[in-house]
């Protein structure tokens, strides 16, 4: 005999209901908190982007094509947290250990100048770890390097229209 999926209670019969956007099998007593969904609509799955009521219209489905196909031809992609982290060059211990060694300093001395333990010093340069943004940071400001790979067209690009340093003034020319 099944179980309701909310109070546990065996039935000789569920009905499939929604609540709070689950589909879910309950028994009469727990269907009342939320809305029955019919069988046969759940089952197809293009009903996940698209209501009956909308269906049965022309206009609305129409906007709604005509607004996702809009907005994917406008932009290229919508911007997400990755967008904001940078990619680490694949050779980025080499530059690391080339850089320190051009400069005749030890890894001690190296850590011991970036206020940093030299096993994290070691482990970068053996490729074992990544480096922490802070750390990466400091690396290219005392070995003057750069550690992220590809950065140049792709942030100069996002970065331009949200870049502190330009003003209006810069941009507008004055009419006096």
């Amino acid at each position: 005999m099944p179980q309701c999926e909310m109070c546990g209670k065996e039935r000789p019969s569920l009905t499939t209901v929604k609540v709070e956007g689950a589909e879910l099998e309950l028994c009469d007593d727990c269907s009342q908190f939320g809305t029955e969904v019919r069988t046969e609509s759940s089952s197809s799955s293009s009903t996940k982007y698209s209501t009956s009521s909308s269906s049965g219209k022309s206009s609305g489905s129409s906007s709604a094509s005509s607004a996702s196909s809009g907005s994917g031809g406008s932009t290229r992609r919508r911007r997400d947290m990755f967008d904001d982290m940078d990619e680490i060059a694949t050779d980025y211990d080499d530059r690391i250990r080339q850089a320190r060694e051009n400069r005749g300093m030890s890894q001690e001395d190296l850590a011991q100048s970036l206020n940093e333990k030299a096993s994290l010093i070691r482990k970068l340069e053996r490729g074992d770890i990544l480096p922490p943004d802070t750390v990466r940071k400091k690396l290219e400001r005392k070995l003057e390097i750069t550690l992220v790979e590809g950065a140049d067209d792709d942030d100069e690009e996002w970065s331009s229209g949200s870049s502190t340093t330009t003003t209006l003034g810069d941009v507008v020319k004055r009419k006096d």
